[in-house]
């Protein structure tokens, strides 16, 4: 596992520049998920947004409130932040305007990505690292590890599948350990408990019994895109993967991914001060319900608010769902993302892993970091 992304002498990974002609006009364009394209075209000119042109395949009424939009862009700061840009066009819109398929956070992100202030998919060169056995403390740190690496400029944004032997409970950064695990049943099970860095629940996992990934990538990424709606966002290729496999799952608000049969997965973010974010999603495959209820304390008021009585009936395992094999799932779901955003494959360097290590050690597996709330 000594392969490199990315030589020494080369000038690292970096987006992508924006689209700019000769005469200096930007142009960034935007997907809505679920919604319309929207397309800025501009230039900058003293500081100060210049001959806006906002274009698209989206619906709005009547058709002077486009002309309103272009007028609210025209001399904002050119460093303005998406909500300054999303405010102005809000007050311009006559009050019987209608937006159908964009909204005025959709015309500031696009903004922004003419201003190579915010990005997209396209924009990054991606690279991706197929599932390898690792301890789950090791996992646990290369997250952190790597998300500081794509903040940093020094790896490309990154997916990586993880793969561990060890029976672990992972828990949320801000979770008790008294609160969340029955010590008993995890001495009994041999299960390791480990803090990650992100938010969440807790995660119950053994060899084979879940599909865990983690994106590594720059915030830049989801620049205007809200906390909530950058959950889906980021996981509209899962939605993608999973279609492919027989699965029509969609997003609950805020964190969790389901199907008609149930809960199947949720996911957990971390944005770091060097512009680096850590999204990751755990799934359940064939997860032994009988062993997690001995293992995690399931409160009566999570499962009140999930809208049943029996922590076995949230597991709803993607093997019953599809019929195949786990790693079938994870190779439909590598593709995907591959065809997707032309990613290419990478390996952990031998510095990740010994930073990785590194931060167990002085981290991660620690009872410090474990019991930071006992």
């Amino acid at each position: 596992m000594t392969s490199v992304p990315f030589s020494a002498s080369s000038p690292g990974p970096t987006a992508l520049p924006p689209a700019e002609d000769d005469g200096g006009r930007r142009h960034g364009e935007y997907k809505v998920p679920g919604g319309k394209l929207v397309v800025a075209d501009l230039e900058v000119a003293d500081g100060a947004l210049s001959r806006v042109s906002i274009s698209g395949d989206f619906f709005l009424e009547p058709d002077e409130a486009l002309l309103e939009i272009n007028h609210s862009l025209t001399g904002m700061p050119a460093d303005a932040g998406a909500a300054d840009l999303a405010a102005a066009v809000s007050a311009a819109l006559p009050a019987d305007a209608v937006l159908f398929g964009f909204s005025a956070e959709a015309v500031a992100i696009t903004v922004r990505r003419a201003l190579a202030k915010a990005t997209g998919w396209g924009d990054h060169r991606w690279n991706l690292i197929g599932p390898s056995v690792l301890p789950t403390h090791v996992n646990v740190a290369l997250d952190e590890v790597l998300t500081e690496e794509v903040g940093a400029g020094r790896r490309n944004p990154t997916l990586r599948f993880w793969d561990w032997e060890e029976p672990s409970v992972v828990i949320g950064s801000f979770q008790s350990v008294r609160n969340e695990i029955h010590p008993e049943g995890a001495s009994r099970h041999g299960i390791s408990v480990v803090r990650r860095i992100s938010g969440g629940g807790a995660m119950f996992m053994e060899a084979g019994n879940c599909i865990t990934y983690s994106l590594y990538l720059p915030q830049t990424l989801v620049d205007g895109i809200s906390f909530a709606d950058s959950y889906a966002f980021l996981d509209a290729w899962v939605m993608a993967a999973l279609q492919k496999v027989g699965i029509s799952a969609f997003y609950v608000p805020l964190n969790d991914i389901a199907t008609d049969q149930g809960k199947i997965g949720g996911a957990a973010q971390k944005r770091l001060a060097n512009g680096g974010m850590l999204h990751h999603v755990t799934m359940s495959y064939d997860i032994d319900a009988d062993k997690m209820v001995e293992v995690l304390r399931i409160g009566k008021e999570k499962l009140s608010d999930k809208g049943t009585t029996s922590a076995k009936k949230r597991v709803d395992p993607l093997r019953r769902q599809t019929g195949l094999a786990r790693a079938e799932i994870v190779a439909a779901m590598m593709e995907v993302f591959t065809e997707r955003y032309g990613a290419t494959p990478s390996e952990l360097t031998d510095a990740e892993l010994d930073a990785a290590r590194l931060r167990v050690e002085n981290k991660f597996g620690t009872m410090e970091w474990l019991h930071r709330v006992p």
